[in-house]
């Protein structure tokens, strides 16, 4: 090798570095270095290769190169498309610049070639290198596998050193830099030590990536191979101590101490997180063990809500939201009264009863508000399963706890107010009875230690305010209802649902309906109308429809340029709801013989049934029509015998009953009805049919008969008065044992009626039958 200056074009290397023995080609497409390409070839074919410090630029100055190139000879040159050459070429011997010479169109330099040789180290030290190299370099092949034995086999039989370093050199597959430190070592010493420390960190990380691959099949089965990439990701993320089901206990154990709990509760809770951090991430039950301690986590142990006590506020709040039902304020205000008093929770259960549409949910929706309670409403309607209250078991693969646990877990308080929608409307099957899981949940004196199947653990069900709703206690089981206090919530007059129509439900729908103040006005005289002939039920649910019909109609009107106001009256109510609906089935002209008007209630309200009877001759029949129940057959049966009793007062013959026939229809065939409140009515309109006597047009009766012409109380009075009230009714019979009830309705109701109470037949007979 040369010891002499040399000048030789120069060529900068991108991320490649050649080393001595090395046979490289690579692609040229800088014009400088393809015009040093050319010089070489023209002169000797050697050029000086050395590698930029930095890759991206494009066009390096000289302190952008490495001090230690390689000189080279130029084999082969192929030209490439788009002005490419690709230079095959063989690195001689190391140089180092000494001076960089100006040329215009190319690079070049003044290079010094480096001497390699051994002279100036000792025997043993020589040894000792080669015998270091060999062994690790056995290691390396040993460890990586793919290495090929005819190399590995050339390296055990080199003896000289500069060539076992030049050998070992160009076949470690090392990153650029590491070459170039090769390349820059001073003397054979410090390029073995280079070599060696390449050689040394190899084997270590190819150590690792061995340790980390046979922890990642100590945990994976061999079933599933299709997760082994998770699970290496998995191992590395456990070794840099960034595994995320460390940082979730971390988290729990951290709301764990800021959780309002009782001792016990923390230490079930703490175990259940210590359970979790021992169980693998990748098992089914970790993740039902997380949702489970989440759960835990967020249910509101101890942690409550200030209840607002002033009593004046809550009125206010009800009445805003609610107009009429005087009755039922009082008592929700009583109740409240009595909870700030005792400053206990554990008040009774308070149950809404009353027909759909009459406002009892939003009653329930008025109390917390008034009271700044958290609102639960948990419907009840359909619910068969008695999971659903209690949860499910922790067995059972989606399990979750029950209604009542997640009404609380979502309240994030203990002391809400939870409104049980529909309770007469739960069911039960097979899998349980919803009503008898309700006893417990209750019960003032059970519900502080409550069981939900999920949690485990006691609930404390004390503090909340529970109130149910239901359209008729008939369907609630009894030991359910001796759980609750009744607050019966009635039906509306007509001038009450007018007051409501007015002041609620056309504001809230002309606001639903985009419509501004001003825009639309309904008359008095349109909202009695809308009232009698386009609805008929007990509560303003219909009514509020009809009244967002008309405001859909008027929104067009007033969008497409029509009108800028629309006022209803009822004149032009047709030209927005269509023809009339229902007609009010008004008194009768005439006073008539066998015809008496009864008084019936209805799931929508109080009705008007007009009873009539005719005497044909015959040979002693009976016939009831009109799809009646076997309670009204029964009232009629027992009418005919009180009157066969007592023919005589009234100078029927002793063989009329086996010479006539009697029949008894109530009209509307297709409606069934039922119930004994028209016992009296059909026994009325019996002896007036074979009596020959007119009953009075003006006047409705309701009541229950005996054999012996006793009248029984009966229920529903309120709406049977207004519907007596409604259709024009002067007089109506009523049981005197329902005094109490008759002084219970407001004077509205009863403004301009009669009301007549009969304890027998002859107080109905006296009042109905009109003298000739």
């Amino acid at each position: 090798m040369s010891d002499k200056k040399m000048n030789l074009p120069l060529v900068a290397l991108r991320g490649m570095v050649l080393l001595p023995g090395m046979v490289a080609h690579f692609d040229v497409s800088r014009q400088k270095s393809i015009r040093a390409i050319e010089k070489a070839m023209q002169t000797d074919e050697k050029v000086f290769l050395i590698t930029q410090k930095n890759p991206e630029k494009d066009e390096p100055e000289w302190q952008d190169l490495y001090e230690m190139g390689v000189i080279s000879y130029v084999k082969q040159v192929i030209k490439m498309p788009n002005n490419m050459i690709r230079v095959l070429t063989e690195g001689m011997e190391r140089a180092r610049i000494r001076e960089f010479l100006p040329q215009e169109d190319y690079l070049s330099a003044n290079v010094e070639p480096i001497e390699e040789g051994t002279s100036v180290l000792e025997k043993e030290a020589v040894s000792a290198m080669i015998r270091s190299l060999k062994e690790n370099m056995a290691r390396y092949g040993t460890a990586n596998g793919r290495v090929s034995k005819d190399f590995l086999k050339q390296v055990q039989e080199e003896k000289n050193l500069p060539n076992l370093l030049q050998l070992i050199a160009n076949n470690l597959p090392v990153y650029y830099t590491e070459k170039q430190k090769i390349l820059d070592a001073a003397d054979v010493s410090e390029q073995c030590e280079t070599i060696l420390a390449i050689l040394m960190n190899e084997i270590s990380v190819i150590s690792l990536k061995q340790d980390f691959q046979t922890k990642v099949k100590a945990q994976v089965d061999q079933n599933q191979k299709e997760y082994i990439l998770r699970e290496q990701m998995k191992v590395i993320r456990e070794e840099l101590g960034e595994d995320s089901s460390q940082s979730d206990i971390e988290r729990y154990r951290e709301d764990l101490t800021k959780l309002k709990a009782s001792k016990e509760i923390k230490e079930k809770i703490k175990k259940e997180i210590d359970r979790f951090a021992n169980l693998p991430s990748s098992s089914s039950e970790s993740a039902m063990q997380r949702g489970y301690i989440e759960t835990l986590l967020e249910l509101p142990w101890d942690k409550s809500s200030k209840d607002n006590k002033d009593l004046k506020n809550a009125e206010r709040v009800l009445n805003e939201d609610h107009y009429g039902l005087e009755q039922v304020k009082e008592r929700v205000l009583e109740f409240l009264a009595v909870r700030n008093l005792t400053k206990k929770g554990n008040g009774p259960i308070i149950c809404l009863v009353g027909p759909p549409g009459v406002g009892k949910t939003s009653i329930a929706h008025s109390v917390a508000r008034a009271l700044d309670k958290k609102y639960i409403r948990i419907s009840l309607g359909g619910v068969r399963d008695e999971a659903e209250i209690r949860g499910h078991r922790r067995t059972y693969v989606g399990a979750m706890p029950g209604r009542i646990a997640m009404g609380l877990k979502n309240a994030g308080v203990k002391n809400p107010l939870m409104l049980l929608d529909e309770i007469d409307k739960a069911g039960s099957d097979h899998k349980g009875d919803t009503a008898a899981a309700l006893l417990e949940v209750l019960d003032s004196e059970q519900n502080k230690n409550f069981q939900d199947h999920y949690v485990e653990l006691p609930i404390d069900l004390s503090e909340v305010l529970f109130i149910a709703t239901a359209n008729s206690v008939q369907e609630i089981p009894r030991p359910l209802l001796d759980r609750m206090e009744l607050i019966e919530v009635t039906s509306y007059t007509a001038n009450e649902k007018a007051h409501i129509a007015k002041e609620h439900l056309l504001k809230k729908q002309m606001e639903k309906n985009g419509l501004k103040e001003g825009q639309l006005e309904l008359s008095d005289s349109a909202v009695e109308k809308l009232i009698q002939n386009y609805t008929k039920e007990a509560g303003v649910r219909n009514l509020e429809r009809k009244i967002g019909e008309i405001c859909r109609k008027t929104a067009r009107e007033v969008y497409e340029g029509k009108k800028k106001k629309v006022v209803i009256t009822t004149r032009n109510i047709q030209n927005y709801l269509g023809k009339e609906k229902y007609t009010i089935d008004l008194k009768n002209e005439q006073d008539e013989v066998g015809i008496v008007r009864g008084l019936a209630w209805t799931s929508v309200g109080g009705d008007t049934l007009e009873i009539e009877v005719n005497v044909m001759p015959g040979k002693g029949e009976f016939q009831l029509t009109g799809q009646l129940g076997d309670v009204m057959k029964e009232s009629a049966q027992a009418g005919i015998s009180y009157i066969r009793s007592v023919s005589e007062q009234y100078g029927i013959e002793p063989d009329f009953f086996a010479k006539h026939d009697i029949h008894i229809h109530i009209p509307e065939g297709a409606v069934p009805k039922d119930g004994p409140s028209a016992g009296i009515t059909m026994a009325t309109a019996m002896l007036s049919a074979i009596t020959d006597k007119p009953i009075r047009a003006d006047l409705a009766m309701t009541g229950e008969i005996t054999l012996r012409g006793r009248v029984l109380p009966i229920g529903g009075l309120k709406e049977k008065i207004l519907a007596a009230k409604m259709a024009g009714i002067k007089t109506v019979c009523v049981p005197k044992k329902n005094a109490k009830d008759i002084d219970e309705i407001s004077t509205e109701i009863k403004k301009g009626l009669e009301i007549v109470f009969v304890e027998k037949m002859e107080d109905v007979l006296s009042v109905a039958f009109v003298e000739k």
